[in-house]
């Protein structure tokens, strides 16, 4: 089992396939993270189309490659991924427990089909186009990638006349919903164990964050000592719940700092910042001519939205789109909004914060020699945790002592390490200034904003110069 993301892990002695598995009958595709995944013909009916066929034009971390070149992975690759070990997960389980559950082969169906197809309602740039764009020009509606999944599903099955009986593709929609707001209450579902594998809404430990964690950090070239295959091993079914051994809880904490640790340095990093709030600019610049926000309800025109948006705008003649085209530009000449400073949240303060607007920055300017406006400022609210905002993810999880125990306990803080962190939430409010000669004219009103919100200014992260080439 290798230490690191940027590694085969099929070359290791401990990451092998189940060999309750029959593969004589499945394609296969080599992925460089999992090694061979296979391919049953159920399965290719959905990947055999133009909106799986999709995902592959969805950067899975949308724009984090303007920083990190090599974060090209897409949406495609990463489904893969999620369905093989949801797969694995299933098997696992079933090989150890299989009659005390009565694990069927549905069961195993269902949970690798949701694993497949639970990203195919995501759009352009990750998770940008659902958080940064549609809540600017949806009016308060509720829009999510797990709905439009559900939605898309449906679409395929009817679009392509994928024989499959309804109570499968109803049994996946559930756990692709399983953690979003929208889903059913549990004490409704048989086998709740089984909706935790790929999108656990009870705990967060799910297949989901197993591959895009490593896919991640392999991608942009970050170390990984998190060991998702110690847990798909050694996992058990107690109580219609998946419990872990009480010897793992540091794997499981390292599951969550790593995670957390790729949005501080990957998802979030400032320059990557920058550039999504020019794209959501630019979005918002072409939504009226382009109609974006048309195809967000409709299947049938939705899974033709990806990032090839970007192009479309680029290149496009239309005198209508020439703001959004120059704004692109400018991300292609590397001439980005300019970041200004940042300030973390005092941890009293982050259970009542706010979020921090253009608007509150440019009332707080004091010096009058230049004037900003609202559309000078952009603002970035940042939160980073371990998965339950304020709390440690570990106290949601259950465990076992060993194999021979029938109990399932949590684990109290106290009893854990004392080298584990007293604040498990940081909120970070970045400011930019979208023109360069403004620089130190917002830097100066965001300082005025600190003092006048805390009482206290940020330290200087960054000086105002103009023209500062960063890659």
């Amino acid at each position: 089992m290798g230490a690191y993301c940027n590694g085969d892990f099929t070359s290791s002695p401990n990451y092998t396939f189940s060999s309750s598995q029959d593969f004589r009958f499945s394609k296969h595709v080599h992925d460089n993270v999992h090694g061979n995944i296979y391919l049953d013909p159920l399965f290719l009916k959905f990947i055999d189309t133009e909106e799986f066929q999709r995902l592959r034009d969805l950067k899975q971390l949308g724009l984090a490659h303007m920083v990190y070149p090599g974060a090209v992975h897409s949406r495609f690759e990463h489904s893969l991924g999620v369905y093989w070990l949801a797969g694995e997960a299933v098997h696992k389980i079933k090989s150890h427990q299989g009659y005390e559950l009565d694990i069927d082969r549905f069961d195993v169906q269902t949970v690798k089909l949701a694993g497949l197809l639970h990203d195919v309602g995501h759009g352009p740039f990750s998770h940008l186009f659902e958080r940064g764009f549609l809540p600017r020009v949806l009016n308060g509606s509720k829009w999510s990638h797990e709905q439009m999944s559900v939605k898309m599903i449906d679409h395929i099955v009817d679009n392509h006349h994928i024989e499959i009986d309804s109570e499968t593709i109803k049994r996946v929609k559930e756990m692709i919903l399983a953690s979003s707001e929208f889903t059913l209450p549990k004490s409704t579902r048989e086998k709740q164990f089984l909706y935790d594998i790929v999108a656990n809404g009870r705990n967060e430990i799910d297949v989901d964050k197993f591959d895009y964690i490593v896919r991640d950090c392999r991608a942009c070239g970050l170390g990984c000592n998190f060991q998702f295959q110690r847990l798909m091993e050694t996992m058990r079914v107690l109580g219609d719940e998946i419990c872990y051994r009480a010897k793992d809880y540091l794997t499981i904490h390292k599951l969550f700092a790593t995670r957390a640790d790729l949005y501080r340095t990957v998802y979030t990093h400032a320059k990557v910042k920058a550039i999504e709030l020019m794209v959501v600019d630019a979005l918002l610049k072409a939504n009226d001519y382009l109609d974006i926000t048309s195809h967000v309800q409709d299947p049938s025109q939705y899974w033709k939205l990806d990032d090839t948006i970007i192009k479309t705008i680029e290149t496009a003649p239309d005198q209508e789109l020439r703001e959004s085209r120059d704004l692109i530009l400018r991300i292609r000449r590397r001439d980005l909004y300019q970041f200004c400073n940042e300030y973390a949240v005092p941890k009293d303060k982050i259970e009542n914060f706010k979020d921090v607007t253009a608007q509150d920055i440019v009332c707080s300017q004091k010096n009058a020699a230049v004037i900003l406006r609202e559309e000078d400022v952009a603002v970035s609210n940042v939160r980073i945790d371990l998965t339950h905002g304020r709390h440690n993810p570990l106290e949601r999880i259950k465990f076992f002592k060993d194999y021979e125990s029938e109990e399932k306990f949590s684990i109290p803080d106290d009893r854990i390490s004392h080298l584990l962190p007293t604040s498990y939430q940081d909120m970070i409010v970045r400011v930019y200034s979208k023109k360069p000669e403004l620089v130190g004219a917002v830097s100066e009103a965001f300082e005025n904003f600190q003092l006048k919100t805390y009482g206290i200014k940020a330290q200087v992260c960054a000086t105002p110069e103009k023209k500062k080439r960063r890659i």
